[in-house]
């Protein structure tokens, strides 16, 4: 039989170079991989026209969005991106905040309300720090760039305050003139390193986040390879392809970190950082699969219906297509 064509739009990450380059080769599949550097112009394309057989996305667009029936797109338990998130709350240091619990009541930017980073941070703010979100202003808009994709905007069933600020502003401006507290979110404001009052709530994140993996086990995952679900239904074999293929590239990319004369990623200090990693994580923290990610999954699935973007708890198992090669 021969292959067919199938196009993927992902980022370019080390994880999936191999996939890019063709170095590794899917079963079956004669791949176009497109290099998106945008996650937001992946999501949209994909969300308003199906641009793409196969894409990274958002995981709680995905977990709403498919809950919703409304959503022609099955997910495979393939997480490309996953980032641990208290680096990315930026405030300005002339609020007078000092610690989490100084949010509260305060002016707050981000890009989307609903967002996977968001809903990571509000998540942890309230479990680590009780700072509920409901407590905060919150205010929506473009980071560095003016406006958003409203394809991707999503309010809850919640009272809680969100104001758009418009398209012709940005938080990153409304930062520095002391309309906002701080910032959070999938990205950081441009005045970051550049304006001395701008400065990470946590200055000593990287000690921070390694705490919280320690207490709580949960690498945050950010995003999910989807596939289109009429692609799937006529094909679920193509799934079984891509997970395989995502897998062999992601290993690749793991065992290139352990060559002691690996310089192409310009960092003196890899082999230390590997190291630490795998003692810190008890090995290779990049791993598919539902089950060995269930904690990280049902927990951001918690948030979601904590905050009330969707009605009911979520069976997380029911959001994935089965693989049968997972081995976990």
């Amino acid at each position: 039989m021969p292959n067919i064509s199938l196009t993927l739009a992902c980022g370019p990450y080390a994880h999936t170079e191999a996939l890019a380059s063709d170095a590794v080769r899917l079963e079956g599949i004669d791949l176009t991989f497109l290099p998106i550097e945008s996650p937001p112009e992946i999501f949209t394309r994909m969300m308003a026209n199906q641009a793409f057989d196969a894409c990274e996305m958002s995981l709680s667009h995905y977990f709403r969005h498919r809950l919703s029936g409304d959503f022609p797109f099955v997910a495979l338990p393939v997480f490309p991106l996953r980032k641990f998130r208290h680096s990315f709350i930026v405030i300005n240091a002339d609020s007078g905040v000092r610690v989490p619990q100084d949010l509260a009541g305060r002016r707050l930017g981000v890009m989307e309300y609903s967002q996977t980073a968001a809903v990571w941070i509000r998540g942890m703010l309230q479990d680590e720090y009780g700072v509920a979100a409901e407590s905060i202003l919150w205010f929506t808009g473009g980071v560095n760039q003016p406006g958003h994709p409203k394809v991707l905007q999503q309010k809850p069933d919640a009272p809680v305050s969100i104001e758009y600020i418009g398209d012709g502003r940005t938080l990153n401006q409304m930062l520095l003139d002391g309309e906002l507290d701080a910032v959070i979110g999938a990205r950081l404001p441009r005045a970051l390193g550049h304006d001395p009052r701008i400065q990470r709530l946590f200055p000593d994140y990287r000690r921070v986040e390694q705490q919280y993996f320690r207490q709580t086990g949960i690498f945050p995952i950010m995003h999910a390879i989807v596939m289109r679900e009429e692609l799937y239904r006529q094909k679920p074999w193509v799934a079984e392809s891509l997970y395989k293929g995502f897998e062999a590239s992601a290993r690749l990319a793991w065992d290139a970190m352990h060559d002691d004369g690996n310089t192409r990623l310009m960092l003196p200090w890899l082999a230390h950082d590997v190291e630490e990693l795998k003692e810190l994580c008890g090995g290779n923290p990049w791993r598919s699969g539902v089950e060995v990610n269930r904690h990280v999954l049902e927990t951001l699935a918690g948030y979601l219906h904590r905050e009330r973007f969707v009605p009911a708890p979520l069976n997380v198992d029911a959001l994935f297509v089965p693989i049968v090669s997972v081995s976990e």
